[in-house]
């Protein structure tokens, strides 16, 4: 190694002062031995960095689309060398572009980046987690226990059965309902109904491009007598978690599906298909007193826990502590609730022992409570409406 001091420019535009250099190092690329001098910088991202005039001393070519170069050896020959191929990076610039940009006026944001793939698998490292495999199933079991609620359908006295003829489907609509009505058939969530009642079938697009199956129930909701059980305030659930500084959420997988209709209201959620007719044994969405129905049985369940470190709002289970020792503690004895109800959770949406969640449209931590910046953006991204019917839409 030789002292030198020669000043050098990084790549963000600093000037580096460069005071060692290890002459005629071997360079090994494959089988081959290239001698290279090599300064000494303080960039630890990179093992080496080959300057211009040692690819041009080899005559080395590069092959940018590709990702890969050659570089002759002695004999005339060449060998090449492939990189390592990706599906392109994000468009990284230097701090000091930063720093002129943000003197310009431009807006900044620090993102919290997470892999979503990996969340489930996360929680599944959890030992607590760990001691309860059976209840984050990959799939519901069947059909649920009998619990203390059931679901019942209550109409108004005199009100004859509401039947609404079906509408024409695309061939594609029509092959995926034929794939979902098998599925619900055979985990028995549904069976053939002979019932005067029926509701319309539709389809809504996910996110993922897949189809949601759902039942248009808004004729049999207008003949129903409304749950009066209310939902709690969202603000009043809040104020609970003064002094929290480590929370759980656990989301239940296809909640409504774990509670049975009341046998003699299961015809009234009967829907008509091109493939017949068919009624659900499980609580299916879209019917409105569902939330209150949900609520009650959950309130139930966690009473002696409600206001001490758990708070439920439907099929969402918080759980929330202090410190991680009460949060251990807290997080089994939910748990265990939830395999001695047979209460199912969804691994992939839960969250788990964090110090800042999303729970209920806010982003929950021990720093407070604020709107989930998701929600205020697609309020702004929403287009002004134009026709009243449309601001109804945005109200709602």
């Amino acid at each position: 190694m030789s002292k030198v001091s020669i000043e050098v420019s990084s790549p963000l535009g600093q000037t580096i002062l460069v005071n060692q250099v290890c002459p005629r190092c071997p360079l090994m690329i494959y089988d081959k031995t290239f001698p290279v001098d090599l300064l000494i910088m303080p960039f630890g991202d990179f093992d080496v960095i080959l300057g211009m005039e040692w690819l041009a001393e080899h005559g080395v070519i590069l092959d940018c689309y590709k990702k890969k170069f050659s570089v002759q050896i002695e004999d005339g020959n060449s060998v090449e060398v492939n990189g390592i191929r990706t599906n392109g990076l994000a468009r990284i610039i230097s701090a000091i572009k930063v720093n002129k940009l943000l003197h310009q006026g431009c807006t900044a944001y620090l993102a919290y980046v997470i892999n979503s793939d990996s969340v489930e698998s996360q929680c599944s490292q959890i030992r607590t987690v760990c001691e309860f495999p059976d209840v984050f199933p990959e799939e519901l079991p069947g059909l649920p226990p009998d619990r203390e609620v059931e679901f019942a359908i209550e109409v108004y006295p005199g009100t004859n059965p509401v039947s609404i003829p079906s509408y024409r489907m695309s061939p594609t609509k029509l092959k995926e309902l034929k794939v979902q009505l098998q599925d619900l058939l055979e985990r028995g969530f549904i069976r053939p109904s002979t019932s005067l009642w029926g509701a319309l079938v539709l389809f809504v697009k996910k996110k993922d491009g897949s189809m949601r199956l759902c039942i248009d129930y808004r004729q049999l909701n207008k003949v129903t007598i409304k749950n009066k059980y209310l939902l709690p305030r969202i603000d009043d659930l809040f104020d609970q978690l003064k002094g929290a500084s480590v929370f759980s959420k656990i989301d239940l997988r296809l909640g409504y599906y774990q509670l049975k209709v009341k046998e003699s209201d299961v015809p009234k959620t009967t829907f008509r298909t091109r493939y017949g007719h068919y009624e659900f044994l499980v609580m299916p969405f879209g019917l409105t007193n569902a939330p209150a129905t949900f609520m009650d049985l959950m309130n139930r369940i966690f009473q002696p826990y409600l206001k001490q470190f758990v708070i439920v709002f439907i099929d969402d289970i918080l759980v929330y502590s202090k410190s991680e020792s009460e949060h251990e503690q807290y997080l089994r004895i939910v748990l265990q609730t939830l395999r001695e109800k047979q209460l199912y959770g969804k691994l992939s949406k839960c969250e788990i022992w964090l110090s800042e969640v999303v729970f209920l449209g806010h982003v929950v931590s021990a720093y407070g409570i604020r709107v989930d910046p998701k929600k205020i953006e697609a309020i702004v991204q929403w287009k002004t409406p134009k026709m009243c019917q449309r601001y109804v839409v945005f109200l709602d």
